[in-house]
């Protein structure tokens, strides 16, 4: 029995600690990620601003009306998860921004991808300006899954879409 109550307080330990260290986090975090590669912005852009049938997390991708204007994408993955994006700027071949539309997610912010003319190839670089809501959610973040996972995962795929294996860098 003394063993249950050890193992049983252990938890509510555990669960403290993260709840407590996750409420002490800012909400917002600013990160970056790049990679180099062999392919012009244009084609970069293209695959960047246009569907996201190349990424293997996207099962689907369609634009969504919108009675006020805005360019809507919304993605399911292949996880289940359905998210609405809103395209707030583009420049041809160079940048591309945009912000997370769906709401009442545990998390929001934006995406801002820049591209640069390097040599022969292309720097691509995205910025995540985001805020994680819940104090669980904000700990795991930064402590477990990291705020760079996702766009490396995507610069990665991008690499891939254009036949290239890419090194991530800060």
């Amino acid at each position: 029995m003394r063993i249950v109550l050890i193992a049983a307080a252990g938890i509510v330990l555990l669960i403290l600690v993260v709840l407590v260290t996750g409420s002490l986090l800012p909400k917002r975090h600013v990160a970056s990620r790049s990679a180099s590669y062999r392919a012009t912005p244009e084609h970069l852009f293209s695959l960047i601003a246009g569907p996201q049938n190349w990424r293997p997390d996207v099962l689907r991708y369609e634009a969504v009306p919108d009675a006020n204007g805005r360019e809507l994408m919304r993605e399911t993955t292949r996880g289940g998860e359905i998210i609405t994006y809103e395209l707030l700027d583009r420049v041809p071949a160079r940048s591309l921004k945009r912000r997370i539309a769906t709401e009442n997610l545990p998390y929001s912010g934006t995406w801002t991808y820049s591209l640069q003319p390097n040599g022969e190839g292309t720097v691509v670089r995205i910025t995540e300006d985001g805020q994680v809501y819940n104090p669980v959610f904000r700990f795991m973040s930064r402590f477990v899954l990291g705020h760079t996972r996702a766009m490396d995962s995507y610069l990665r795929a991008l690499g891939k879409a254009t036949g290239q294996e890419v090194e991530i860098k800060d």
